[in-house]
């Protein structure tokens, strides 16, 4: 009997040093969610009120070009309502704003690097060319939203991205940051129909069993994203590239869709995908 236990555990903790050997910062960000309340104060209340932050935007000094920047740093914004305003080139790293109502505001060229936006609603915002590299937005609603050009190692799984703009966004892996493993664009399981997504950079990105019907994907780099069961019916395909891309499960459109991708015979798992009558 001892015996016995003694090999499950030792084969409990094969597993997990084998997936973090495999995907070290799939299983980090695991644990670090784990290890954290999103119901404790510090991760869904707010430390200011409305009033508070507009006067700190109001209040922020002129960069070069006579735009305000302020710093937000770490601030504790969470289920507080931001709608309509402009935090454009601001420094919003680390700020926790779960939950928070953020319809139509504006982020262009905010930095939201490591930020918590955990089930908030981005509905209409403006984000283009904000940096969000390591940012937690696990359901976060950003339907028509803008984010082009903006740079994205974020965690979307589950997030709505409906109609979102993307043309020219960058998800990609970032391969000069390994410490912790691969940080990349995480979509999960996303929905992303009718979303524009035309020459981004999707190279390694997670978009496992994501919504992509009617996206736009023309000139998209897919190389060794992870496409396993997404739903890509009536998208986009023209000139984007599937090298080593995963397609495991996937729904593919059409034979004439596909005929304008590039290196889709070099895809993995081509013979397991789905084909659109």
């Amino acid at each position: 009997m001892l015996l016995r236990l003694a090999f499950a555990l030792g084969s409990i903790a094969l597993v997990s040093m084998t997936a973090l050997l495999v995907d070290p910062i799939v299983a980090v960000a695991q644990d670090m969610l784990r290890s954290v309340d999103l119901n404790s104060p510090d991760m869904s209340t707010s430390e200011l009120t409305r009033g508070e932050v507009e006067a700190l935007l109001d209040a922020a000094p002129r960069d070069a070009t006579g735009r305000r920047a302020a710093d937000l740093q770490g601030k504790r914004l969470s289920h507080l309502d931001l709608s309509g305003l402009d935090f454009s080139g601001s420094n919003l790293r680390l700020v926790k704003l779960n939950g928070a109502n953020l319809k139509g505001a504006r982020f262009d060229r905010a930095i939201l690097n490591q930020a918590w936006l955990i089930d908030a609603d981005l509905t209409g915002a403006s984000l283009a060319g904000a940096s969000l590299l390591g940012a937690q937005m696990q359901r976060a609603r950003l339907g028509g939203a803008d984010l082009q050009g903006a740079r994205i190692t974020a965690d979307l799984s589950g997030a709505s991205l409906v109609g979102a703009r993307l043309a020219g966004a960058d998800l990609s892996a970032d391969m000069r940051n390994q410490s912790m493993g691969m940080m990349r664009g995480v979509l999960k399981s996303a929905d992303l129909s009718n979303a524009d997504l035309s020459g981004a950079n999707l190279a390694r990105t997670d978009l496992e069993f994501a919504k992509l019907a009617n996206a736009n994907l023309a000139n998209c780099n897919l190389s060794r994203a992870d496409l396993a069961g997404a739903d890509l019916s009536n998208a986009s395909v023209a000139g984007a590239d599937f090298t080593e891309t995963d397609l495991a499960s996937s729904l593919l459109p059409d034979v004439a869709a596909l005929a304008g991708a590039r290196n889709l015979d070099k895809a993995r798992n081509l013979d397991l995908a789905r084909r659109q009558p």
